[in-house]
């Protein structure tokens, strides 16, 4: 079911940074352009989340630090995106402001992110749309069309979490419908609160409403292996987000815990599905001189990540 730790150790760690990468204002020079998709698997990181500081980092930064780990893919979030294109600075708290400056967005500036990102092999292959339910109707037609410009096959979003029945399919059944307009999928990211029949709410409601199955969420939450999920809706699922968890709900370096890493990334490489392994790093950090997890320094974050590619590599060639 998983890669063990012993076996993961007799695996040889690529050196760190592997690609050589300078970055020179907003051109990107790098020795080889970097690959993560192994035996069909396309593998990713889930950025700027990764890097553990805040989601206003430049797409720049983002870009330097995929590169450097030999990542090709990502999950991006929307702010790094807008704040290239002259998004309000204050965006973080002042909504009425952001609501009135994706109305005149200049969208002229989303063709020039993307093309740095592909200059340097990085495919951005779905967008992060943090409070997406309460976006007006012009600002919904906005953010699938900046996920459009930059070539993303899917918007990700948190999955609702209205406590009636009857808010949430209003809220599927409305963004499904901009979803179905727009002909791009919708993956709804779970937690461990998240059962598959909330995710089956969600595909009732809109044929382009999908999931973003977190593999480790889901076998802690539901104290089950998400691969059946997998196998019976893979045509729905967007992405899947790989962390190891314990049962008892614990983040752990990858092949510590419960989760099945290895099953679901063989099970996605054998059937040849198009899904994003995406790596959501969420490993606590080593212990302080008061034996409690301390945060990662960024050097030692990085080191840790390469190991999390390496060991989705090894589960899959």
């Amino acid at each position: 079911m998983s890669l063990t730790r012993r076996e993961f150790g007799r695996i040889a760690i690529a050196a760190w940074p592997a690609a050589g990468l300078l970055l020179r204002g907003t051109t990107v020079m790098a020795a080889a352009k970097p690959n993560s998709k192994w035996a069909g698997v396309q593998v990713g990181l889930n950025v700027p989340y990764n890097f553990g500081q805040g989601n206003y980092m430049s797409g720049e930064e983002i870009l330097k630090r995929c590169v450097e780990l030999n990542a090709s893919a990502v999950e991006l979030r929307l702010q790094p995106v807008e704040l290239f294109m002259g998004g309000p600075q204050a965006q973080r708290g002042a909504s009425e402001e952001l609501t009135k400056w994706r109305s005149t967005a200049p969208m002229a500036k989303v063709p020039e992110f993307k093309k740095l990102y592909d200059d340097a092999g990085v495919a951005i292959q779905i967008v992060k749309v943090d409070g997406i339910f309460t976006f007006t109707d012009p600002v919904l037609d906005y953010a699938f069309n900046v996920a459009k410009a930059l070539g993303a096959r899917a918007i990700s979003t948190e999955i609702t979490t209205a406590a009636q029945e009857s808010e949430r399919t209003a809220q599927f059944k409305r963004l499904g419908e901009f979803a179905e307009k727009h002909k791009m999928m919708v993956g709804y990211h779970g937690h461990t609160h998240t059962t598959p029949q909330h995710w089956e709410e969600a595909f009732a409601a809109g044929k382009y409403n999908g999931a973003n199955l977190d593999l480790g969420h889901f076998t802690s939450g539901n104290k089950t292996s998400p691969v059946p999920f997998l196998k019976q809706y893979h045509d729905r699922i967007t992405h899947v987000h790989v962390k190891d968890k314990t049962m008892d709900d614990k983040n752990v370096e990858f092949g510590k815990g419960d989760t099945p890493i290895k099953e679901a990334l063989q099970t996605i490489r054998d059937n040849k599905w198009n899904i994003q392994a995406t790596i959501e790093f969420e490993i606590p950090g080593p212990a302080g001189a008061d034996g409690k997890p301390r945060p990662w320094t960024p050097e030692e974050r990085m080191q840790e990540m390469a190991k999390c590619l390496d060991y989705c590599k090894h589960c899959l060639v």
